[in-house]
């Protein structure tokens, strides 16, 4: 039995105000291509597959789109729901959809009703039992899975019990290789600044040990594809949607099983349709330099060091870098008084075209030029005019 391991699709997420239908439309293509051409058997998604619980029309129809594809190749699919989905929306119609070979798997009384495939041909002796735990928000599902602490630690090791029972109790007329889908914050992984909702100082974590025994545990929720030990891995997201994943490698895993268990997993990877640049240094020096040749097709986040902020800056960066979607500022050398606060430099201010230059240097990290301060002082006479008339 071959598996293909992927989750966190995003279907419907834009990057930086760009929209990625049309690259998410790429990467089904190339799912499509790996399933023919790998002879996948199952494809997995591992939750998170909309960014969103109310998607677009033009987003639910590429799902379909994939689902119908897929199938069509060959292949089942098991799909778990992740906290950016609505599982009730997204589990509809699931038990017409299982008769097609798509097994969704987005209610909590489901997690331990498996996908089960036969191994070996006959699959009289040996059978792989695909679980699939959708995202647990630990105040919703504390009551229904009897624990009595609302966390994350405790919601996912009632889940996981729950599957064992299972296994013990299907074990007992045959052998059962186990592969469970989870959508959780597992203890060791790498996150990125695209995983929305993450607890903070690892709170939300849960430890590596609940998932002991199984054959594979397919993770969804960080967007790095990572292996957190040999049987329990990320898939990460097939696209970037965060420049905090500019270096990371897209793709999946290939997992192979038999009669006596996961005997390989090799890494497949995506092809990107778009690089992602981030760029550091003075405005003159990045539109000057050959070394950035690269980034002028790249969707671009510019940090700007010059000591003092450059007029039109995104205007000049756009000539070279048309996908620049991100420009901060960190000036690099600049005047101790320019580093000063606002509120001292105001205390400091002699009139009132020092408090107005001083505090257009503040929000925009330079001093006012001749023709600025000519425009200021003219209407700042014009008010006192105004005043004096009153």
């Amino acid at each position: 039995m071959r598996l293909l391991h992927t989750s966190d699709w995003h279907l419907g997420r834009s990057f930086h105000g760009v929209g990625m239908l049309d690259a998410q439309r790429d990467f089904v293509d190339q799912l499509v291509a790996r399933v023919r051409e790998l002879s996948v058997d199952v494809v997995l998604i591992a939750g998170d597959v909309y960014d969103r619980a109310l998607p677009g029309v033009d987003v639910v129809n590429l799902l379909d789109d994939a689902l119908v594809r897929l199938t069509g190749a060959g292949a089942q699919v098991v799909l778990t729901s992740g906290n950016h989905d609505s599982a009730i929306r997204l589990g509809f119609a699931s038990r017409l959809l299982e008769k097609g070979g798509v097994h969704l798997r987005t209610r909590l009384q489901e997690l331990d009703v498996p996908v089960v495939l036969p191994l070996g041909g006959t699959g009289a002796d040996s059978v792989l039992a695909i679980y699939g735990i959708p995202w647990l928000e630990p105040r919703l599902v504390a009551d229904e899975l009897g624990v009595v602490t609302a966390s994350h630690f405790e919601v996912t090791r009632a889940a996981t019990e729950r599957i064992r029972a299972d296994i013990a109790t299907r074990s007992e007329s045959r052998v059962v290789h186990s592969v469970v889908l989870a959508h959780t914050f597992a203890s060791g992984g790498i996150s990125s600044d695209s995983e929305r909702n993450l607890s903070i100082g690892g709170v939300g974590a849960v430890p590596l040990d609940l998932f002991d025994g199984f054959s594979y545990t397919a993770l969804g929720h960080l967007h790095g594809r990572q292996s957190l030990s040999t049987e329990v891995r990320y898939s990460g997201s097939p696209l970037a949607y965060s420049f905090s994943e500019a270096k990371h490698q897209k793709g999946g895993w290939l997992v192979d099983i038999d009669e006596s268990g996961a005997t390989a997993v090799e890494e497949i990877l995506w092809d990107a349709p778009r690089k992602l640049a981030v760029l550091r240094g003075t405005l003159d020096g990045l539109l000057e330099s050959p070394e950035h040749a690269w980034a002028e097709q790249a969707y671009c986040q510019v940090t700007l060091t010059d000591a003092q902020r450059p007029a039109q800056a995104m205007e000049r960066l756009r000539a070279r870098f048309p996908d620049t979607l991100v420009l901060a500022f960190e000036p690099e050398g600049a005047p101790a008084a320019s580093r000063a606060s606002y509120s001292s430099r105001l205390a400091e201010a002699e009139d009132d075209l020092a408090v107005c230059c001083g505090f257009l240097e503040h929000v925009r990290g330079r001093e006012p030029d001749t023709a600025e301060q000519a425009a200021l002082t003219e209407a700042l006479e014009n008010v006192r005019l105004q005043e004096a008339s009153l």
